[in-house]
Formats: C-alpha cells, sequence, structure tokens
C-alpha cells in the first residue's frame, strides 16, 4: 500500500512548462552519460550490480540488473569537471555503498539525510529538519505499526548493529536523529522490509560507491540465487529453461533517477 503524503510547505516546484523542459534536459544528460559509459567504460567507470533482496520495491525489484556510475561523486579534475556531471550527494539520490558493517558487502538505498539533518518517524511518516516529508517513491506493504521501525529513534525492540547503538547514544537530540558531518542517513523504499540505517547506523561518506544508472537486465529469480557472486547449477538451468519468459523486458535499459527534495523555482 502507497502512502498518500502532501508536499511539505517549504518545498518549491517548478512550473510545468519549465519542469518538462527541464525533466528533458536531464534524460537526454542522463543517456549521453549511460551511452559514454556503455561504450568507453571499464570497472574504474563503472560496475555492474544485482539486486538481491526486496528492500527498495518498488523502486527496484529483486533480480534488477544495474549499471552503476563511479564516477558521480568523484571529486573532479581540473579538466573532467566540465565534462562530466559530478554532484554532491543529494536527499533522495539513490546510492550504492560498501555496507558499514561488513564492507565486501554492497547497497543501495536511497539517501534521506545529509550531514546536519535532523531525521525522525512518526507512525511511519518520516520528518526532516522539523518537516514531514513528501514520499512518492515509498511502500508500505504491512498493516501493523512496529514500536522502533515506525517511530524513530525510540528503544530498539530487536539487535541492531554497534553503529546503530552508537548512533541512538551519541547523536539523538530532542528526540531525532542528528545526522554527523560525513555521514548520511539511508533507508529503502520498502519501509517496512528495509535493513537500513535505522538498523545499522550512518553511511560513511567514503563508503559511497556511486549511484545506479540504468537497468540493463531484469530477471525474475529468488534471493538465493542471485546473493552470492557465482552463478548456482540450479541457476543456471533456470536461465537456459526461463531466460525469455522471466526476463522482465519492460524493465530493460529503465534510466534510474533520485527524487529531488530541493527542487529551486525559475522565473
Amino acid at each position: 500500500m502507497q502512502q498518500q503524503n502532501k508536499p511539505s510547505v517549504d518545498e518549491k516546484i517548478l512550473p510545468a512548462p519549465k519542469r518538462r523542459r527541464h525533466e528533458q534536459r536531464n534524460t537526454i544528460a542522463e543517456w549521453t552519460l549511460t551511452i559514454i559509459l556503455l561504450l568507453f567504460g571499464t570497472t574504474t567507470l563503472v560496475q555492474a550490480f544485482v539486486i538481491p533482496t526486496g528492500s527498495m520495491e518498488d523502486t527496484l525489484l529483486i533480480g534488477d540488473h544495474l549499471l552503476v556510475d563511479k564516477l558521480a561523486y568523484a571529486p573532479p579534475g581540473p579538466i573532467s569537471k566540465y565534462l562530466l556531471p559530478y554532484t554532491p550527494i543529494q536527499r533522495g539520490d539513490i546510492i550504492v555503498f560498501r555496507y558499514p558493517v561488513d564492507v565486501t558487502q554492497t547497497y543501495v538505498k536511497r539517501v534521506i539525510g545529509i550531514p546536519g539533518d535532523r531525521i525522525k518517524i512518526v507512525n511511519k511518516q518520516v520528518y526532516r529538519n522539523g518537516q514531514k516529508l513528501y514520499e512518492p517513491y515509498t511502500y508500505f506493504k504491512t498493516q501493523y505499526y512496529d514500536s522502533y521501525r515506525d517511530n524513530f529513534p525510540g528503544e530498539p525492540n530487536s539487535r541492531i548493529e554497534e553503529g546503530a547503538q552508537i548512533m541512538l547514544e551519541k547523536h539523538v537530540v530532542n528526540g531525532e536523529v542528528v545526522v554527523p558531518p560525513g555521514n548520511y542517513f539511508a533507508m529503502g523504499d520498502n519501509r517496512d522490509s528495509s535493513f537500513d540505517s535505522r538498523y545499522w547506523g550512518f553511511v560513511p561518506r567514503e563508503n559511497i560507491i556511486g549511484k545506479p544508472l540504468i537497468i540493463y537486465w531484469s530477471y525474475d529469480a529468488p534471493t538465493d540465487e542471485l546473493a552470492s557472486s557465482t552463478i548456482s547449477l540450479d541457476h543456471a538451468l533456470d536461465l537456459f529453461q526461463h531466460f525469455f519468459t522471466k526476463t522482465r523486458w519492460r524493465r530493460t535499459f529503465r534510466l534510474i533517477r533520485g527524487y529531488s527534495f530541493d527542487r529551486a523555482a525559475t522565473r
């Protein structure tokens, strides 16, 4: 069930004609960058990644295979800054990062808070810096309310990682988590089934690899067949038998965009 929220009072939206032109320019720029990376990319520029769990549903599905732009958040060089669209990490961005508890694992989540932001959740609704967020990308797939997950920060009712313990002990002010410098607060779009910053703490800036650009292939397979770095015999057989019927063709070559909370009106 998707939550229907109203935009917060401080959000400014571009007028419809200008917004359409702005979105068209963004789409052209994204496709141009994607084609360049596909043609000339190496592991230095892009990285393949597969979604093994449902924490980002329905934005990203289990079995979505992504290409990740590793240059997006890299420090720009004196010449390359004029050629490539380097950007700071922004609220609403979807990021790929090394899991802080085990850097051998790679996670994908959405940035909810940047350094200095104050975050709290009341009855599943996220508030940032005192403002109720409009989050059209979120999905809530359970009916019940969890005392910690849905009213955060609070008293944990299950095991949480050490990073989350430190976050709750040292970075909560007046009932809100304050994101420290050099860190980010990230959550999955499938809010009821996401193992995210609520449970393991902040994402350090140095852990962030990049942002997903495009779904180059999407295949309907269970998590246990996708979590491993090697292809099992069962998965190989499944691919051989069902490649055409289980490939989600409508998702092929779909661009992945973050959600901009910081749109400024232009006159």
